[in-house]
């Protein structure tokens, strides 16, 4: 009889349960039903006495309600602004619920006045009570980052006009609330660093934030090191998270199957020269999410660092500044991408900086160079100082012959210093107690091999490599070739055989049949001791921002001797030049023969046919021609 009444009467069980939908249109419908009168200037004055002499909080929390809840218009938000500036003095920390609520209030997309009225009272409320410090900049710096549905009025990490009009208000207020109060500079740190967005949020978040944190040195260029540094170890995760495998199967195996399909088709399509023109600039984000994201913040720094370029003509204060950011970028190298392991392109921002003018590329290599040479160093951080050295030598085109030469001098007089003094007290020779040595011979055959051009051109040059005494080195008890990467030890033997500059044949080939009585792990053939090599400067993949390191980067070029013995052993490597980019960029790429993970066997050979490949001089890894 009861269910029949309900129907009659349209009125629903108790019991009926509620969707999630009609519970917010029911919370919605409530909320409308709730009308605040906006209190004038005698009126809120009557709530803060009420909630002070009378200890009535019911009004006052009726109007922290009526701001939070309701669309203000200018008019409206103006009187509140002017209300609540007049009693400054009175809005203690007691009534914190009132200023969180109107300092909470949207204020930056409102006309002139009402900025400016609500910068006025945020600074002077925060002068006033600095109590309010502690919440009132960690809202500002929230407004940096741009909402999950911003991303059209961020591309590629560059915000609109109104966008930066907008942000460019939140900035002066900022600026001056920091110059009114010296104490908040810690606060700021700390906020800037808590609200850092998380990795795996959208490119133009976290490019957005990154472009506002930029934009406070500008005016405080005291927060620059500490912004630099974070925004570093932030890149820095956003690369271990981008694997240089995970990109290329992902952006390149693609490309390179369609740059096959084009060569096949090259004699019956053509492409019209515009439509090639096209590509340059219409670059489609990369398949590999975090890379993309990692692309859009890179092209945001190199365009902050174009910013410190120290060739820009300016006074002796804007020079001075020019020379602590040096100072800045190499601290957040030495403390941040150094100590790293496995990046892949985070370290092409010093490298890109370095580019700008010699003297910079020169203080680099002479900061590695000290950290080689200092026993107090750890081996760890050595051993990556190794590697940057050799890398960076090997792929700068901005670094001229006399400073690669000299370079080459010195780590050759490290290593002869090395074996006379370790042959006098007879030291153990293995890979582990060694392995700063080990690193620095593989860096010198490393770039030796990879620079043969160049340090081969004319009588002068070889001159000079003889005097390096190479043989020395190869020859002696530590047998440096048997830890070294395949790729380097054959690049190297090719090189010195061509040249006479030391024999590897017998060494390598004696090597390898210790190699043969080994059980390999995972069945693979690895060498028993390997060096764990890391060439920081491998090929850069980043397909927006690789334009800025093109022109100065290195590629591979064999030297004559090299070309003429790689015609004579062309018909050996046969079986190696039909590969994907993914499987190992030291078997056929002409500018390539390191890889950064180590994937230095031929995957399509057995492995008798890799040692014939390995030991062919004239013919090694990464030098088809």
């Amino acid at each position: 009889m009861a269910s029949v009444y309900s129907a009659k009467t349209g009125l629903s069980s108790i019991l009926k349960a509620y969707t999630p939908t009609e519970r917010v249109r029911a919370k919605n419908l409530a909320i409308n039903k709730v009308r605040f009168e906006m209190p004038q200037q005698k009126g809120l004055k009557e709530l803060l006495e009420s909630a002070n002499d009378d200890n009535n909080y019911q009004p006052l929390n009726e109007y922290i309600a009526f701001l939070k809840e309701t669309d203000l218009s200018d008019d409206q938000f103006l009187t509140a602004m002017s209300s609540a500036h007049k009693l400054i003095n009175e809005l203690t920390p007691k009534f914190t619920n009132l200023v969180e609520a109107l300092t909470s209030l949207s204020w930056t997309s409102r006309g002139s006045k009402a900025v400016k009225a609500f910068t006025e009272f945020y600074i002077d409320i925060m002068v006033a009570h600095n109590k309010y410090v502690q919440f009132g900049i960690p809202k500002l710096i929230s407004l940096w980052i741009p909402a999950d549905v911003d991303a059209p009025l961020w591309q590629n990490g560059i915000p609109t006009d109104d966008i930066e009009a907008k942000l460019e208000a939140i900035h002066i207020l900022m600026n001056r609330i920091l110059t009114a109060i010296p104490m908040s500079f810690e606060i700021v740190l700390e906020a800037i660093e808590h609200k850092f967005p998380y990795f795996k949020k959208d490119p133009h978040v976290i490019a957005g934030y990154i472009h506002n944190i930029l934009w406070v040195t500008e005016y405080k260029p005291i927060f620059t090191d500490f912004i630099v540094q974070l925004i570093v170890k932030k890149l820095v995760i956003l690369d271990v998270n981008a694997p240089r495998s995970e990109i290329e199967e992902l952006d390149y195996d693609d490309e390179d199957e369609e740059l096959e399909e084009e060569n096949e088709d090259a004699d019956i399509f053509e492409v019209d020269d515009c439509q090639k023109a096209s590509t340059d600039y219409d670059i489609p984000p990369m398949k590999h999410v975090i890379a993309h994201t990692l692309d859009t913040c890179m092209e945001k720094m190199y365009t902050f660092l174009n910013t410190k370029n120290p060739n820009i003509n300016g006074n002796a204060e804007q020079k001075l500044q020019l020379h602590n950011f040096w100072k800045v970028l190499l601290s957040a190298f030495d403390n941040v991408l150094l100590p790293s392991h496995n990046t892949h392109h985070v370290q092409f921002l010093i490298f890109y900086y370095c580019s700008f003018k010699s003297t910079l590329a020169e203080a680099f290599l002479s900061s590695l160079w000290d950290k080689i040479q200092n026993p107090n160093v750890s081996v760890v951080i050595r051993q990556a100082a190794v590697g940057y050295m050799a890398s960076f030598l090997a792929r700068s085109k901005f670094v001229s012959l006399t400073v690669l030469q000299n370079y080459l001098k010195e780590l050759c007089n490290w290593a002869h210093q090395y074996i006379q003094r370790c042959d006098q007290y007879r030291q153990n020779g293995s890979l582990k107690a060694n392995k700063v040595f080990f690193s620095l011979c593989q860096s010198i055959f490393y770039v030796i091999a990879f620079r043969s051009r160049d340090l081969t051109g004319d009588r002068k040059s070889l001159l000079f490599l003889q005097s390096l005494q190479l043989s020395a080195i190869v020859t002696c008890n530590f047998n440096p070739l048997r830890v070294c990467l395949p790729a380097v030890a054959t690049a190297f033997a090719g090189v010195t055989r061509a040249y006479q500059l030391a024999y590897c044949h017998a060494i390598l080939e004696r090597n390898a049949r210790r190699k043969l009585a080994t059980v390999y792990a995972n069945d693979t053939a690895t060498a028993e001791e390997t060096l764990d090599s890391f060439f920081p400067f491998d090929p850069y993949l980043l397909k927006m921002s690789i334009n800025r390191i093109t022109p100065h980067y290195m590629q591979y070029q064999a030297s004559e001797a090299e070309e003429a013995a790689v015609v004579a052993t062309h018909h050996t490597s046969s079986t190696l030049r039909h590969r994907k980019r993914g499987d190992s960029e030291m078997c056929d790429d002409i500018d390539d023969f390191i890889v950064a993970d180590k994937r230095q066997k031929h995957r399509e050979l057995a492995r008798s046919q890799e040692r014939e490949a390995q030991f062919t001089y004239g013919l090694s890894p990464g030098f088809h021609i």
